[in-house]
Order: C-alpha cells, then sequence, then structure tokens
C-alpha cells in the first residue's frame, strides 16, 4: 500500500496483543489429547520453555517470567515483578560509582546486582518455579544508558546484572547458549534445531548494524522488535520483515528494518528520551518524587476522564516546542542523554533518528514548569491528556523524519510497546497520525519479555518452522535458506 493509503479500508481501532498469563501448574500439567492451532487433536503433550527477563530501567527494574508453547509458538507471562528503580540504595563507602540513570541515581555494582537478586527470588517465589527444574534460560538487558560515558561502558552494567543473577541461584549455564542438543533437558532436545543451523547474530531474523555499537540501547531495540513480533502471534496481524519498532520507556529505543531475505538488516535505530518526557512533565505537579518520579505514579484508570482533550493538544504542542526529533548528527556522541556513535551507524548504513529535549535533555527544567501551569490551570485530567498527546506528536514526528531520510521501506508494520506509548487514549492518537504510512499498527505490552524469551530461543535453536515468527510478511519459515547460507560459509 502507498504511503498516503487508502483510510477508508481500516479500522479505526487500534490492534492490541496483550499479555495472556498461564499457571505453573498448568505448564506442568498438560494433557496429552488436546486440539493445537492448526493441527487438530494431538498426543503429545505441550512443551514449555520458560525464560526470565531481568530488566533494569530508568524508571523501573523488572523480572517477568515467560512460557512459551514450543507447539503453537504462544508466549504466556507466568509472572510480571516490578520495583523502581530509584529505590536502588545509595552507595556505600568503597563502593565504586559506575553509571546512573537518566534521573541521576548512582549505581554500584553491588546495589545493582542486590536489587536484581531480590526481584528475581520475588519473581520466582510468586509464580512457584524451581530454578533448576522449570527455569530454562535467563536474559539480562538494561535501558539504562544515560549516565555512561560510551555505548561500551554498558558492558559494567550488563556484567552487574549477571552478578545479581548469579546471587539469585541462576547458574551460569542457564545464562548461555547451548553447544549441542546433549547439553538440553531431554524434554526440549526434539525441539532444538540446533544440529542444523547455529546462532549467528540474527535474532528473528534481523542483523544487528554492523561493526562497532552505535547506541548505548542497541540490545534493547533488539529485544522489543524480536518481542512485538512474538506478541504478534495472538493477533491477524502478520508483524515481520519489513517493520519499524517504538519502545516508549524512559528513554526511547527501536528499529527499522528492511525486507532482506533470508536476514534482514537494520537500517534505523531510534534513540533519546521517550517517557522521560511525561515524567518531566509530571513533576510539575509536585506531587511525585523529585528523584525518580514518574508519570506512572499517579496513573490510574480512568484519570483522563473529563479531560479538556483541544486544551490538551494546545498543551502538547507548547511541550514539543522544547523537543528536539532528526536524524543524530554525526559530530555528536550523546543525543537525549544517551550515549552515540553516528559515524560508526552511518558507515554500517543504519540511520539513527534520535528524539532530545533541549540538547541532552538542559530543557527538561521548561517542561516542568509547563506540568507546573498545565496542572493548576486544568487539573490533573487535562495534564494526563496533554502526555497522551504529546507521545503521539513524538510517534508523529519520528515518522515523519524516517520517511525524509528514506530508511522505512514500502509495506512496513509499526509496533509500538512501553508505557508510554500504550496507555491511556495514546494508541487511538498515534493511530491517527500512522495509519496513513502504514499497512498496519500494533499495540504490545511486554515486547521487551516477549524479546527476551525470542532471543533466548533463537540462541539455543529452538525454532518452529511451523508457525515461523522470522521472515518476512506472507513468507515460510527460513530454515532452508540459513541452512543453505551457513553451509556456504
Amino acid at each position: 500500500m502507498s504511503r498516503f493509503g487508502n483510510l477508508l479500508s481500516r479500522s479505526p481501532k487500534p490492534i492490541f496483543a496483550k499479555s495472556h498469563y498461564i499457571y505453573t501448574e498448568d505448564i506442568k500439567s498438560t494433557p496429552f489429547m488436546k486440539k493445537t492451532v492448526g493441527s487438530g487433536l494431538s498426543m503429545k503433550p505441550d512443551i514449555y520453555y520458560v525464560v526470565a527477563s531481568v530488566e533494569l530501567g530508568n524508571t523501573t527494574t523488572k523480572c517477568i517470567l515467560t512460557a512459551t508453547n514450543l507447539t503453537t509458538c504462544r508466549t504466556y507471562l507466568l509472572d510480571k515483578t516490578v520495583r523502581m528503580t530509584r529505590d536502588i540504595r545509595p552507595p556505600k563507602k568503597g563502593e565504586k560509582v559506575f553509571g546512573e540513570t537518566v534521573w541521576e541515581v548512582e549505581l554500584t555494582k553491588e546495589s545493582v546486582s542486590e536489587m536484581v537478586r531480590d526481584t528475581i527470588l520475588e519473581s520466582l517465589e510468586k509464580a512457584h518455579v524451581d530454578i533448576e527444574n522449570d527455569l530454562d534460560f535467563v536474559v539480562r538487558s538494561t535501558g539504562v544508558t544515560a549516565g555512561f560515558a560510551a555505548p561500551e561502558e554498558v558492558g559494567d552494567l550488563i556484567i552487574a546484572l549477571a552478578k545479581g543473577c548469579l546471587e539469585a541461584g541462576i547458574p551460569p549455564r542457564k545464562m548461555s547458549p547451548a553447544m549441542s542438543k546433549e547439553n538440553f533437558p531431554q524434554r526440549l532436545q526434539e525441539f532444538t534445531l540446533l544440529d542444523q543451523v547455529m546462532f549467528d547474530g540474527a535474532v528473528v531474523s534481523v542483523l544487528p548494524p554492523t561493526g562497532r555499537v552505535v547506541v548505548a540501547n542497541e540490545m534493547e531495540g533488539e529485544l522489543v522488535t524480536a518481542g512485538i513480533k512474538v506478541a504478534s502471534m495472538w493477533t491477524k496481524v502478520d508483524y515481520r520483515n519489513p517493520c519499524v519498532s517504538m519502545d516508549f520507556g524512559t528513554t526511547l529505543a527501536g528499529r527499522i528494518t528492511n525486507n532482506e531475505k533470508p536476514y534482514a538488516r537494520t537500517i534505523g535505530n531510534f534513540c533519546g528520551l521517550a517517557g522521560a518526557i511525561s515524567d518531566s512533565i509530571i513533576r510539575g505537579t509536585e506531587k511525585v518524587d523529585k528523584r525518580g518520579g514518574a508519570a506512572l505514579d499517579l496513573y490510574k484508570k480512568g484519570i483522563i476522564k473529563g479531560a479538556d482533550w483541544k486544551e490538551a493538544k494546545k498543551f502538547a504542542e507548547q511541550a514539543h516546542e522544547f523537543v528536539d526529533i532528526g536524524k543524530v548528527p554525526e559530530g555528536r556522541e550523546r543525543f537525549g542523554t544517551v550515549p552515540v556513535d553516528p559515524k560508526a551507524a552511518y558507515d554500517a548504513g543504519t540511520t539513527l533518528i534520535g528524539c532530545d529535549v533541549g540538547e541532552n535533555g538542559d530543557q527538561i527544567p521548561e517542561l516542568v514548569k509547563l506540568g507546573h501551569e498545565i496542572f493548576e490551570s486544568s487539573g490533573i485530567h487535562t495534564l494526563f491528556a496533554t502526555l497522551d498527546h504529546i507521545s503521539a506528536l513524538v510517534v508523529k514526528r519520528l515518522i515523519e523524519e524516517a520517511f525524509n531520510e528514506c530508511v522505512i521501506e514500502e509495506g512496513s508494520m509499526l509496533g509500538v510497546t512501553g508505557r508510554a506509548g500504550i496507555t491511556g487514549k495514546k494508541p487511538e492518537l498515534i493511530l491517527e497520525y500512522s495509519q496513513k504510512y502504514f499497512n498496519d499498527t500494533l499495540f504490545v505490552s511486554d515486547a521487551l519479555a516477549m524479546g527476551a524469551a525470542m532471543m533466548a530461543r533463537c540462541m539455543n535453536s529452538l525454532g518452529t518452522p511451523k508457525n515461523p515468527v522470522g521472515g518476512c510478511q506472507g513468507g515460510k519459515c527460513i530454515l532452508g535458506p540459513r541452512r543453505k547460507l551457513q553451509h556456504k560459509e
């Protein structure tokens, strides 16, 4: 469909891929005769692959347990345990601070490890998941990149996350890919394709940018792209390559992929600030913590009821006077406080598109002032409506910039995730801007955790050829082309 498409052929309602929960007891006691998707009756029990996604973000720290049915390729949630990152304890005497969050919460290896350990243990206990017998793999990720001097230094934080996992009792073998079929538990051996294809760095048939790290939260973009693909299995949307993903956490992450086969290339990366824009405005109410206070502290169902939406849109346009969205200039070392390497990106054929407030957040105080004015003059309902319009306008401007840079291929799908992209009326407002550019726009909760489950499967060659997640829209599984490609190498 053309860029401007036929609007009359589209549904005005956003498409959501919501998380589906399952109990640990259910995945352990599956009936031997059941109906499977597209397969009729089966005498084999369902086999589930259980993964823990350990995420340290600027606002929240999470452990999300997922279970993937290796027949249907559908991924379920077992538990979601969330803590506020601002509650990480202050550094103790003698501890080395190696970075900080976007809200200047200082981090040490010891304090991060303790937070991660406690979050994991709480989640495992709530879900009744035994580390040795039930848990198959752990994937660690972070969106905390603002306080680092260079993209490479995020490695120190990943090490701290690993230390927290070890302290929680996670064995190292459950954090690294298996080397052969024999390394898998007996129940998983028939599902791995490790004897046919190896993990070569491509996650859900998308290669990362080649060469040096181009943006500090690159892994986050990789995971959310994979997660939106996994979540789309619950919908009728074929969210495969070419596609565009946007993650509206505190910081902005996401990717633009092309339509190459068997592996698509990452031809665009998003970076900078996202939910931090809304958080800054909400601090103007003086009803949240000045050190790490977030919009989600005040958000509740019905908060936008009774809002003046016309006024909210005007306020959002005022806020955007301080928001800079565009292609990251080659000379910048940070954009939206996030460390970037534009030269390496452009040498690799990847376009960086960023979102900032002023330059590296130096205009955030102006947003705080604006938030105070909105709250005083129009109240909390219109203030939250303003946040919805702000996020929608960010998406609009990112889309327009990407099309102006000619990095979105025709026929692409858009996927949006993250608290500042899917709550309130944001999906409806975003759809108003996106529907003329994309065949479909999909809104996903918990995409990063779903992506962690998918990455674990890719690293261990646990594919589902009958229900492929990778490849191109309308296409078949790429197992055959992968085997040919790797044989040539």
